[in-house]
């Protein structure tokens, strides 16, 4: 069965995921931001390239920077190639951006990546949110719940 998508933001190519965050964090809020990428890099998403598995964005004087996504220099660039871990802006409105520095400075909570994806007009975009750690117990505790939901169904489905 497929997972349903988050009605907000429509995926046509997702390029790379953080299937991690989704075990690590409890995800309050999410946000589609565009990223600022040169030519090369665009190109080497096109081509499937990418990981943001380790990593995260941060609030930086009004603007949102994500930090330690690797996108590979591309096979075919010359001597403009770019640089593969690069801090990369993201487009956000000024009103989403005051809410994550808010909850970043307040709440503690963390910015993380949770995909990079192409949208239907072709443009790059992540999908970032605002997000809380779970300490081990907890991790336990939403597996267990997640296990549980999923017997449910495999129940309901059976029997009803």
């Amino acid at each position: 069965m497929v997972r349903p998508r988050h009605a907000e933001f429509d995926k046509k190519k997702v390029v790379a995921e953080n299937r991690r965050a989704r075990f690590d964090y409890a995800i309050e809020d999410k946000f589609e931001a565009g990223i600022a990428l040169t030519g090369t890099e665009v190109k080497s998403l096109r081509f499937g390239e990418g990981s943001i598995a380790e990593s995260y964005a941060e609030v930086k004087n009004g603007e949102v920077w994500l930090i330690n996504s690797n996108v590979p220099e591309f096979s075919h660039g010359n001597r403009f190639n770019h640089e593969p871990k690069r801090p990369r802006k993201l487009l956000l409105k000024s009103r989403e951006i005051e809410k994550m520095f808010g909850a970043v400075a307040r709440q503690g909570m963390t910015l993380v990546p949770l995909s990079i994806y192409f949208n239907s007009r072709g443009r790059a975009k992540v999908e970032l949110a605002l997000a809380r750690g779970r300490k081990a117990h907890d991790k336990r505790e939403h597996e267990k719940e997640k296990d549980w939901k999923r017997e449910q169904g495999r129940l309901l489905r059976q029997h009803g």
